[in-house]
C-alpha cells in the first residue's frame, strides 16, 4: 500500500525498533560491567527489567547497579511505550485504510449497470480482463484469493473478494444489473453451480463458462450457459490448425486484441450507425469510404451470422454488423459514430 500516512508509520516503526535495540544492547552492556554479571546473565537483568515483569535479581546489586537500573526502566518505559503506541496505530490505520479502500471500490461497483462479471482471475479470468479492457467494458472480479486480489485490484480492475459460489459474493458483485458474467473457474463444478446459481437470480443474464472436460459441456448448458468454451480443445484445434493452414490461421491470429491500438475487428449494433425509422443498406452508409473499415459479417436480430453480405443487405433493428480494418480505421469509425 502506497499511502503516505502508511509510509510515515512504517518510518516511525524502524525508529522504534532501532531505539529498542540501542536500549537493549545498552542494558546488557550496562549490567556486564558495573555487575560484573555474565552476558547471559545481563542480558536476563535488561530483559526483566525493559518488560517490568517482577522477576528476581540474579544477584544483589550495589549502589551504581541500581542507580543504573532506574535509569533503564524509566528509559525503557518511554521507548516501550512509544514503540507500542507506533505498531498500534500502524496496524489500525492499515485496517482503516483497507477497509475505506474496499467500501470505495463496492461503492464504484454499485454504480456499474449492464457490466461484466468474471468469476475467477487465472490465466483465463486474466485473458478476459484484459479484451475487456481494451473494447472499454465495464466489469469485475471475483476472486476468493485475497493475495491475487489486493496484487491486481486497481481502477480500471475492480474485485470482490470472496466465493463464486455463493449468491451473497455475485449479489456483491451487481450481478441483477450485469449483462454478462464469465465463469472461468479451474474447477467444472465449481462452474457448474456458479451458472446454476446465476441463472436463477438473472434469468436475462448471458453466461460464458469455461469447461475442462468434455462431459461437463451438456451439463453446463443444461444447468444455463449461453455458451461453453472448452479451452484444451481450442488450443488443440489451434495447433492442428496452424499444420494445416497456418498462413490463414497467423492472419486471424493478428486479429486478436493485445491493447488498445491493435483492434482490428469490431461488432456494432446497427442502432449505433442510424436511426432505424428508415431502413438503411450496407451501401447507403458506405463505411468503406467514410473509415476505411470493410463489413465482413451481420447478425441478425435472431443471432444467425451472414458471412460478406451484399452491399444491398437492409441493415433492420436488433440487428449487427462486423468490420475489419486497421487499428485506425477502427478508432476512426469508434470517433465517428461515437461508439
Amino acid at each position: 500500500m502506497n499511502n503516505p500516512l502508511i509510509k510515515l508509520l512504517k518510518s516511525k516503526i524502524y525508529t522504534a525498533i532501532f531505539l529498542l535495540a540501542i536500549l537493549l544492547g545498552a542494558g546488557v552492556v550496562g549490567f556486564k560491567i558495573l555487575s560484573q554479571l555474565s552476558w547471559i546473565d545481563a542480558f536476563y537483568m535488561t530483559v526483566i527489567t525493559i518488560t517490568t515483569v517482577g522477576f528476581g535479581e540474579v544477584q544483589p546489586l550495589d549502589e551504581s547497579s541500581k542507580v543504573f537500573t532506574i535509569l533503564l526502566i524509566l528509559t525503557s518505559v518511554v521507548i516501550v511505550g512509544y514503540a507500542i503506541s507506533v505498531i498500534t496505530e500502524y496496524i489500525l490505520s492499515k485496517n482503516n485504510l483497507e477497509g475505506l479502500k474496499q467500501r470505495k471500490m463496492q461503492k464504484k461497483i454499485d454504480n456499474l449497470k449492464d457490466h461484466i462479471i468474471i468469476c475467477g482471475y487465472g490465466r483465463n479470468g486474466k485473458q478476459a480482463a484484459t479484451k475487456l479492457m481494451a473494447y472499454k467494458k465495464p466489469f469485475v472480479v471475483i476472486e476468493k484469493n485475497k493475495e491475487i486480489a489486493e496484487k491486481y485490484q486497481s481502477e480500471l480492475v475492480p474485485f470482490v473478494i470472496g466465493n463464486a459460489n455463493e449468491d451473497e459474493t455475485l449479489l456483491q458483485a451487481g450481478i441483477e444489473r450485469a449483462s454478462t458474467l464469465i465463469s472461468a473457474l479451474p474447477n467444472d463444478a465449481d462452474n457448474l453451480f456458479v451458472v446454476l446459481s446465476s441463472r436463477q437470480i438473472n434469468s436475462d443474464l448471458n453466461i460464458i463458462s469455461r469447461a475442462s472436460q468434455e462431459t461437463s459441456y451438456k451439463k453446463l448448458k443444461l444447468a444455463g450457459a449461453n455458451n461453453v468454451i472448452l479451452p484444451d480443445k481450442i488450443g488443440g484445434d489451434h495447433m492442428a490448425s496452424l499444420v494445416v493452414v497456418p498462413g490463414l490461421l497467423e492472419f486471424i491470429d493478428n486479429l486478436s486484441i493485445v491493447g488498445k491500438s491493435n483492434i482490428n475487428i469490431e461488432e456494432i449494433s446497427v442502432e449505433q450507425l442510424y436511426d432505424t425509422s428508415q431502413i438503411k443498406t450496407i451501401r447507403d452508409l458506405d463505411l468503406r469510404k467514410q473509415t476505411g473499415c470493410s463489413v465482413i459479417g451481420f447478425k441478425n436480430a435472431q443471432g444467425e451470422y451472414l458471412i460478406n453480405p451484399e452491399a444491398d443487405l437492409e441493415l433492420i433493428p436488433n440487428s449487427k454488423i462486423i468490420v475489419l480494418g486497421r487499428p485506425e480505421q477502427i478508432q476512426k469509425l469508434n470517433s465517428l459514430y461515437n461508439i
